[in-house]
This record gives structure tokens, sequence and C-alpha cells, in this order.
């Protein structure tokens, strides 16, 4: 008998744990099983992919179920039994097991549901199925079985208690090699539940936290730093609310860092202590980064969510890793939480934003199947989508008006900060306006009024919007000042803080800043429009480029290629502000990996360049 566990991936570069697992651990209790996995993901035509489940003509088949490709399964679901109408379909994964009853009634061609934590439960299944087929016998016996929700011979839908809670270390690795997962992110599991009772949140309904012995995790990461996996994502809902596994599982890394893994964590930063918060410190730029749930700064809606959260221990934390500068920090909010309108919002937004993460994720509420916040739908006048993912469209303090102008602003802050192109125009933008949500605020105001929105812009596109958008604010502060003695009017209808207009920006300033960002991610060959003429400067740009062939000062790393190649593969843009900036594509940050970035100015005597620093970058 065949066994196919399939999995529909939100991307190529996903795997699906689960599915590994629960054949690995099959696989340990009844050998010689035969079980098969096929993984797909939502950017499949369905037609291929039922293409490819008949051709392996499976006699049961288990589909893993998530928010995200449960629509596409049902789709599966009902076509496959069209086609190998033999087949027995069952569903697990959570956005099938809270409301397991209610699926059955609805989709008469499956068998039944898996419920919670599946390895035990698919095992007894399999176990089932196979001495069925060894008795010939016509009916399955499926009554001994924990765990499952099921169609019974006559018709009624039974439902079994739960099934027990494995050890982790009964939990077998399955990653025999890498084969397949080539240019893919690696998923691990150290632990399993989540100490806390976020109300959003699946992990709150298990407050049990049960860990994988050190003795067997540390083995199974030296395997990935011996393929030399680019990342391994750990799947822990907390990984750090334990300090001797977290201690002991950074500790390794740090002392077996093979140099290019990295290893991806979800932590709690308010609970670091000081002799984590100083390994952190120690480790290689990259070796590690964390995703850090803040979720929202509004005290209100931080108890009404019952999430445990020292704010300020938080921040502490996040700025301490900060100042190493060998650490990405994506930090979290949810859109949508009770109690936080627009004005709240940007309120956590502007609080988050200047803890200077790496990214600064924004999320909007989902409504999960079995959370409590499933629970308040009424009590918050919770409205959501009726599909998967189940969105937030509002709440009784944030209107669906509100939250169309929060997606615009999300879609901003993705462009403009989140990928990282901008880097030294964001840090003039923040100088301009009087908070960090009004620069976003108002590029999603341009992008709607000039009907940007929901186009795939080119990355010279995004640079040429941005140009447009910042001569046009520039105008309006110009009109805003000589029409207005008073800075606060000025301040109320630009967006632009009185006090920083001292600084007086220019668009000189940010064109700088713009071409700076530009070469300092690629050597690109297009120029944008507003980009200044840098013919003038050719012969300080050539004379650089033979000084450095002559007597590499700079350049230490281009040995055997000459002043002419050297210009081809580095770059030096002259600055309206007078000085060159020379970027240099063989070294790059280990975080960024933007190119190193050397600014110059003429000495005195107009002999030789020297470093300088910007006028403003």
């Amino acid at each position: 008998m065949k066994f196919l566990l399939a999995a529909i991936n939100a991307k190529y570069i996903h795997s699906n744990p689960g599915v590994y697992s629960l054949r690995a651990f099959a696989r340990t209790k009844i050998p010689g099983v035969d079980i098969e996995i096929g993984e797909y993901t939502i950017n499949h035509q369905m037609d291929l992919i039922l293409q490819d489940i008949y051709r392996r003509k499976p006699d049961f088949i288990g589909f893993s179920c998530y928010i995200w490709n449960i629509s596409y399964i049902m789709e599966i679901v009902r076509d496959v039994k069209k086609v190998l109408p033999e087949v027995e379909i069952w569903l697990g994964g959570p956005e099938v097991s809270y409301d397991a009853k209610k699926v059955l009634t609805r989709e008469p061609d499956v068998c039944g549901v898996m419920r919670g934590e599946g390895e035990l439960t698919f095992t007894e299944l399999v176990r089932a199925y196979l001495k069925r087929e060894e008795l010939c016998a016509a009916s399955l016996d499926l009554d001994h079985i924990p765990g499952i929700t099921y169609r019974a011979e006559s018709g009624e839908v039974v439902e079994r208690g739960p099934q027990r809670l494995l050890s982790l270390d009964e939990i077998p690795f399955y990653y025999d090699d890498m084969a397949g997962f080539e240019n893919r992110i690696v998923y691990y599991e150290s632990s399993r539940g989540c100490p806390f009772s976020c109300s959003y949140c699946l992990s709150s309904i298990d407050k049990t936290v049960r860990f994988r012995s050190l003795d067997l995790v540390l083995p199974e990461l030296q395997f990935f730093l011996d393929h030399k996996v680019p990342q391994v994502k750990f799947v822990d809902r907390t990984f750090n609310c334990k300090r001797d596994h977290t201690l002991g599982i950074w500790r390794y890394l740090v002392e077996h860092d093979n140099g290019i893994t990295n290893f991806h964590f979800e932590v709690s930063a308010d609970i670091f202590d000081e002799e984590e918060l100083e390994l952190i410190g120690k480790m290689r730029p990259g070796l590690i980064q964390l995703e850090i749930g803040v979720q929202s700064t509004n005290p209100d809606t931080i108890k009404e969510i019952h999430r445990h959260m020292d704010l300020v221990k938080l921040k502490q934390a996040v700025d301490r890793v900060y100042d190493y500068r060998n650490t990405h920090q994506h930090l979290d909010l949810i859109a949508g939480l009770p109690y936080e309108n627009y004005e709240s919002f940007m309120r956590s937004f502007d609080d988050v934003y200047r803890m200077r993460p790496d990214q600064l994720q924004m999320g909007f509420l989902k409504v999960l199947k079995g959370s409590y916040m499933e629970e308040q739908v009424a009590a918050y006048d919770l409205k959501y989508r009726g599909i998967p993912p189940y969105e937030v469209l509002s709440t009784k303090w944030l209107p669906y008006s509100d939250v169309i102008r929060l997606k615009g602003v999300e879609d901003m802050v993705e462009v403009y900060y989140n990928s990282g192109q901008f880097p030294a125009t964001m840090k003039l933008l923040e100088k301009k306006f009087a908070r960090p949500s009004e620069i976003f605020t108002s590029l999603a105001e341009y992008y709607e009024k000039n009907g940007l929105t929901g186009i795939s812009h080119s990355r010279l596109a995004r640079y040429e919007i941005l140009y447009r958008f910042l001569e046009e604010k520039e105008v309006k502060v110009e009109q805003s000042t000589s029409a207005a003695e008073d800075p606060a009017g000025m301040e109320q209808k630009t967006g632009v803080k009185a006090a920083e207009t001292a600084v007086k920006l220019t668009l000189a300033d940010f064109r700088d800043s713009l071409m700076y960002d530009l070469y300092v991610r690629e050597n690109i060959k297009s120029r944008p429009s507003f980009a200044s003429d840098q013919s003038p400067y050719k012969k300080e740009v050539r004379e650089f480029f033979m000084a450095e062939e002559e007597s590499p000062q700079w350049l230490t790393d281009y040995a055997g290629f000459d002043s002419k190649q050297m210009a081809k593969m580095a770059h030096l843009e002259h600055m309206e502000d007078g000085t060159f900036v020379l970027f240099d594509y063989k070294n790059r940050d280990p975080l960024s990996g933007n190119a190193r970035a050397v600014r110059f100015r003429y000495d005195q005597k107009g002999s030789r360049m020297v470093p300088a620093k910007p006028a403003r970058i």
C-alpha cells in the first residue's frame, strides 16, 4: 500500500517539516512502509499538481493544511477523487484541527482529520490501513486511534480524544541528506509549545513547552554545518524561553561556526539576560538573525491580548544587539489588535521604528480557528475575511478605511525600508519629517494620488518615484514657509517638523543620498534621470584608478587588474556636495550585502584625494 504526504507551500524556497517528521516517525515504527512526500507550491498550476498525484497512484493521501494553502488543497481534494476514486484522503494541520467535524460535513471526499500533532496519529493510521490490507477486510478499525475525527461507515462523524504528546526525543531527525533542499530554507525544531498566552496565536492553547535534548540537538546542528546549509530556521515559538537550552545551542554555534550558515530564531527580547546578550556580541556577523514580536506598544492592547512583555527591557536588549552590528533583527507589529486605533498603531510604529530594526514587519491580525481571539469576535466587533487567511477588515477601534491606509503604509515600508535599498535616503527623510510614520503615510498618499499603487515597479523606477515625491514635498515646504509665519501651521500642513527645517535639506542632498543608495547595492549601468553629469570629472576618476593600479591603497583586492578594469569593477561617483564616493564591490558588508563605500575629497592643495565625511548622509 502506498501512502503520500502532500504539502503545498507558499514559495519554492519553503519546505514543510511536518510531512517529513510524520514520515520519519512512521518509518521507525513500521520498517519498510511505502511513504512518499509530494511538495508543491501555491504558484504551481493546480492541474500539474493533480497530474503528479495521479502518476504516483497513492492509496492514501494526507494533506498538510494551513491558512495559506487550504483553498488550493480543497480544490485538489475535490478533483483527485474524480481521477483516483478509490484513494483515501485525510487532512491534518492547524487549519482543520479545530473544526474537524465541520470540515467532514462540508467535504464528503475527505475520510478524516488528524488533529494536532500528527506523528503518532499518522503512524497508527498507517498500521490500521496495512492491517485492513493484510486481512483483506472490508472495514477499517479506527476506534482505538486517539486524535482523529472521521466518518464512520454509518455516515456518523466520530471524534476521538486527543493523542498523547510525544517527547521530542522520540521524534527522529528527518534530514537523511540534503538532496532536494538545495537553495531552500531548512526548518528545524528544538522545542514545541509556548509559555505565553497571546490571544491571537494557536501556540497559546498548549502552554506546556517540550524541549529536545541538547545531546540530540547539537549533533543535528553539526549536520547542517557540515553540509554548509545557507539558512536553518528554528520553528520554536519562543526559542529563548529556557536559558540553558538557549545558551547551549548558541555556544555550540559560536564554537563550530562554518562561516556560512545562518540560523534564524524567534525570541522574546525582554527576557534576554546579560550572558545571552554578551554571547550574541561575540558572534560572527550573520551567524544568527532574530525575529522579535513586539506587536504593539499600547499597554492596554498588550494587556488585552494576554501578552507578557516588558517594553523597557525589550528596547534595551534590541539597542544592545543593534550596537553590536552583527545580527539582523526583525521586529514585528500587528495591526487590528484590540484597543488600537489608527493613531495608536502609528505610535507603536514610531516606537518600533526608533529601535532601528533591520526589518519592520507590519502584519495584519488573522483570526485563527481555535484561538482566543476568535472567541472575542463579538466583543471587539471584529470583522474579518471569510476566506483564508481570515485577515482583519475592521474592529470597533479601527474602521476599514484605516485598514486600507495601513495597507498603503505596509507597502511603502516593504519597498523603501525593508528592502534595504535606501539606507542613506531614509536617514535624511527621518530628519525631514516630524515622526517616522509620516514618511510612509506621505509616500503611500503620493502613490495613491499618482496611480502608482499595485504596479510592479523596477528598482530604478522606485528611485525615480521617490525623487519626484521629494520634488513635490520640497515645493510644498517652500510654499508653506513663505505663506505662513506660524511654524506649527507649517508642520500641520506639510508633515515637516519645524525645528528640523533649520537643517535646510535640499534636493541636492537627496540626489546625493539616492545615488549613494543606488551604487552601494550594485554597479548599475543605467542612471536615473536626476543623476548629475559625471563627464566633468573624468580626469579625476581616471587619475584615481591609475594611482590605485600603481600603488593600491583602497582597492587592495584588485591585484592583476589595470586601472581601466578597476574602473569597471568598482565605481567612483562625484557627489553634489563636492566629494567623491568609491564603491568597492569586492568587499561587502556581511549583513546588508552592500559594497564598502569610502568618501573622498581633494586635500587643500588639490593634489590628491583624502578620506572625507559626507555633508548630510
